[in-house]
C-alpha cells in the first residue's frame, strides 16, 4: 500500500481507490446514521421523557413521604414531651398531695396527743382534788374519832366518879 520503501507515500491511483472505497462506505452508512438519529430521537420522546417524568414524580412522592415521616416523628416527639411533662406534673401533684396528707395526719396526731394530754392532766387534777378532799375528810374523821377515843381512854383510865372535863 505504501510502496516498497519505508516512508514513501502511496501512489495517486491507490489514493483514488481508497477515496472511492471510503466514499462508498460513507454513502452506505448514511441510512444507518439516519436510522440511528431517528432511534435516538424516538428514544428521547418515547422512553426518556416519560421515564424522567415518572422518576421526578417518584422523587417528589418519596421526598414528600420522607417529609411527612419527619413531620410525624417530630409530632410524636412533641407528644412524647407533652406526655412526659404531664407525667412529671402528675407526679409532683401526687407528691404534694401526699406531703399535705402527711402534714395533716401529723397535725391531727399532735392535736389528738395534746387533747389526750389535757384530758389526762384534767383527770390527774381531778384525782388530786378528790384525794385532797378524801384526805381532809379522813383527817376530820380521824380528829372526830380521836376526840371520842380520848374521852373513852380518859374514862377508862380515870376513876369512876370523876368527870374527864373537870379534872383539867
Amino acid at each position: 500500500m505504501y510502496g516498497k520503501e519505508f516512508g514513501s507515500f502511496p501512489s495517486t491511483s491507490s489514493m483514488n481507490e481508497i477515496l472511492n472505497q471510503l466514499g462508498g462506505l460513507v454513502l452506505g452508512s448514511v441510512p444507518t446514521m439516519i436510522l440511528f438519529l431517528v432511534l435516538v430521537v424516538a428514544y428521547g420522546y418515547l422512553v426518556r421523557r416519560p421515564l424522567d417524568r415518572i422518576l421526578t414524580e417518584r422523587r417528589a412522592r418519596t421526598s414528600g413521604a420522607v417529609e411527612q415521616a419527619k413531620n410525624a416523628i417530630a409530632a410524636a416527639e412533641a407528644k412524647t414531651d407533652e406526655y412526659e411533662d404531664g407525667l412529671r406534673k402528675a407526679r409532683a401533684e401526687i407528691l404534694a398531695a401526699r406531703e399535705a396528707r402527711l402534714k395533716q395526719w401529723a397535725t391531727e396526731r399532735d392535736a389528738a396527743l395534746s387533747a389526750a394530754r389535757e384530758a389526762t392532766n384534767e383527770k390527774v387534777k381531778a384525782a388530786k382534788v378528790e384525794i385532797e378532799s378524801s384526805v381532809e375528810a379522813a383527817r376530820q374523821q380521824i380528829e372526830g374519832a380521836s376526840a371520842g377515843l380520848s374521852e373513852q381512854i380518859l374514862r377508862a383510865v380515870m376513876p369512876a366518879g370523876i368527870q374527864p372535863g373537870a379534872a383539867q
